[in-house]
């Protein structure tokens, strides 16, 4: 699939590569500029676009002005979050915020290991838009139900759920042309105790699995599983699993994977070890 909204793959730091390709680049202003013409695709923070070469790029658009970096919580009391706000915003709101779950927030950005560089200029938007199995704001967005807006090329809008969007490791079912405008986080996730896992073969090194989870006021529980599988796997559950259980259904999940930053074999162990630790800090209360 083509990048959406040129999504960026925020474990990397961004380099100086010269896009020698590129001939154009406009501002969108409406989205009426968002209709792509041939070679071209969406700019926005460029910490993935500008990191390797884009010879197939012949065109920039430029979403930079079109003011899609809304943080703001709604009359319902849901959380929206614009696509193009930069990661270091969400990590500082994160911070700040009063709602339960915000601590998952600043959590989520931890995890990508980004300089302040990086997390300045990428865009929350960009790092799900890209699909990477590594992608925190997929992880984020995954664990606190959130449904991402899209508006498609067609002109036609779409709600989707942000865990649905990846269906590979850095491929999603973005169309091209399409532009995820924002996601939005429900109030009862906002409300929900939450728990955080990570794990790299290297201490500054690309996650090889982050385990992420929430405990709603009713009882339910959800448990999602990323970077150790091609896309997100979420385990829910009415109320409060055993450990046990929650082990086999990790264990269970598709799409572990190998590459040089762990092979399929570890990334399912530790991928449910940590499953087993968030289960039982969410269930003690210990969680944030």
């Amino acid at each position: 699939m083509a990048d959406a909204l040129a999504g960026f793959d925020t474990d990397r730091e961004s380099g100086d590569v010269d896009l020698t390709a590129v001939e154009t680049m406009r501002v969108a202003r409406s989205r009426a500029d968002l209709a792509l013409a041939p070679g071209e695709t969406f700019l926005a923070g460029g910490t993935w676009l500008y990191s390797e070469a884009q010879p197939d790029v012949t065109g920039l658009v430029d979403l930079s002005s079109l003011g899609w970096d809304e943080l703001e919580v709604t009359a319902d009391g849901d959380l929206r979050i614009g696509a193009l706000t930069p990661i270091a915003a969400l990590e500082a709101y994160g911070r700040t915020e009063p709602f339960r779950a915000s601590a998952l927030l600043a959590q989520c950005a931890d995890s990508l290991l980004a300089s302040f560089k990086v997390r300045a200029s990428a865009t929350v938007g960009g790092n799900i838009a890209k699909g990477y199995a590594a992608g925190a704001m997929i992880a984020l967005a995954a664990t606190l139900d959130g449904e991402a807006l899209i508006w498609r090329a067609d002109g036609t809008d779409d709600s989707v759920p942000v865990a649905a969007l990846p269906t590979g490791n850095g491929s999603t079912s973005l169309a091209p042309g399409d532009a995820l405008r924002e996601v939005v986080v429900p109030a009862r996730a906002l409300a929900a105790r939450t728990a955080h896992r990570r794990i790299a073969l290297a201490e500054h090194g690309r996650s090889g699995a982050l385990v992420t989870g929430r405990r709603d006021e009713d009882g339910t529980h959800v448990i999602v599983i990323t970077a150790a599988t091609l896309t997100p796997v979420v385990l829910r559950y009415a109320d409060a699993p055993s450990a046990d259980a929650v082990v086999a259904d990790a264990l269970a999940a598709p799409g572990h994977y190998t590459d040089p930053l762990g092979s399929e074999d570890w990334r399912r162990h530790v991928s449910s070890v940590l499953a087993r630790e968030v289960a039982e800090e969410l269930a003690s209360g210990d969680g944030a």
